[in-house]
């Protein structure tokens, strides 16, 4: 049975997860995401390469990676945890200014392990704030080694306009031609040099910013059909449908739960 639980403190999303058929579609998180395999096998795609975590694997995600997502076998299932951190909250730890990015996708390091499951699970366990930030402190220490993180190369000015024009349109329904007209190039051509950068389509991105803010709103809100409004979507089960390929559950089971 897929289960998926979220609970959030100090700006961190915990996330307990058991899964077997279940598979997330391509997608990518604003935040650092740190995971560990506890169960199983976990096989996914990051920016087109093919990566497996095994039991006591730790996964380590720069904000706006392209992922999917899988059990390696579905008769065994998976289980995981993972934390969710905002690129500010995860810089200020470090005390860096620039943008810093994991120089490897998976590692098997036991104090790092131990680290992101003692923080993981006293979130999900609603424990005492202090211990919480204590514990934050304890598992940013990991990186401060140059074993784990270099410095982060720019988007081209070109990507990065392409996404900041989707970004500031998410109320509306994506206008390809507007954009590529703005950028002056063919749309065909936009979406092949969007791709071959990002991972993924326009449209994929523009869909994955929807479902990140709408999570943003429903923390703030837990209001679902504010949501629909805010963010354009058709209607409720509209937004279930995205928040599920993303986060393992609809956003009525998410605010339901958390």
């Amino acid at each position: 049975m897929d289960k998926f639980i979220y609970k959030n403190k100090l700006d961190i999303t915990a996330l307990s997860a058991k899964m077997s058929k279940f598979s997330y579609k391509k997608h990518a998180h604003e935040e650092y995401t740190l995971g560990v395999t506890l169960n199983g096998v976990q096989q996914y795609n990051l920016e087109g390469v093919s990566q497996t975590s095994y039991k006591n694997g730790v996964m380590l995600f720069n904000p706006e990676q392209v992922h999917d997502g899988k059990a390696g076998n579905f008769k065994d299932g998976l289980d995981y945890v993972m934390l969710y951190i905002k690129p500010e909250l995860f810089l200020e730890a470090l005390e860096k200014k620039d943008i810093v990015t994991f120089s490897k996708p998976i590692v098997y390091e036991d104090k790092l392990k131990n680290d992101i499951l003692n923080l993981s699970y006293s979130i999900l366990n609603n424990k005492d704030i202090t211990l919480c930030n204590e514990l934050y402190l304890n598992l940013m220490s990991n990186f401060t080694s140059k074993d784990f993180s270099l410095e982060y190369t720019n988007e081209t000015e070109f990507i990065k306009k392409a996404k900041e024009i989707i970004y500031y349109n998410l109320d509306e329904v994506l206008d390809i031609d507007e954009i590529s007209k703005e950028l002056s190039i063919s749309k065909f051509q936009f979406i092949r040099i969007f791709k071959a950068n990002t991972g993924i389509t326009p449209y994929q991105y523009f869909l994955n910013c929807k479902i990140v803010h709408a999570k943003k709103h429903l923390d703030t809100t837990k209001d679902l059909y504010g949501t629909v409004v805010e963010f354009g979507f058709t209607d409720l089960s509209h937004l279930n449908r995205h928040f599920k390929r993303v986060y393992g559950v609809t956003a009525y089971e998410y605010i339901s739960k958390s």
